[in-house]
């Protein structure tokens, strides 16, 4: 799902607000999201997820067309974990093992 079609789907499930509105609250909160971990702060979404930030150590890589060597600094990364009623809603009437492909 992209933003302009979470957007849209917020929008007709809210008729009593204006599509300018839901835009205007889905662009907060994606912005407040952005800025916590822009801080270093985590993020925690009762019964969705938690975002934080990860730290990667300097490595060293490769060019996948020339395969040279190549030094990748540090970085932080944004890291997502989903909570478990997230993962309740996936699997909800699956049964064990039904979920793996058969060959």
């Amino acid at each position: 799902m992209t933003r302009s079609e979470l957007i849209a789907e917020l929008a007709a499930a809210h008729t009593q607000l204006r599509d300018e509105h839901v835009e205007t609250i889905v662009a907060a909160i994606f912005d407040g999201i952005a800025a916590a971990l822009a801080r270093g702060a985590r993020v925690e979404l009762r019964g969705f997820g938690a975002f934080s930030v990860r730290r990667r150590d300097p490595r060293t890589g490769r060019n996948p067309r020339t395969g040279e060597a190549v030094s990748v600094d540090a970085k932080s990364v944004p890291f997502f974990k989903a909570g478990k009623e997230i993962g309740l809603r996936l699997n909800a009437g699956k049964t064990a093992g039904t979920d793996r492909k058969k060959s």
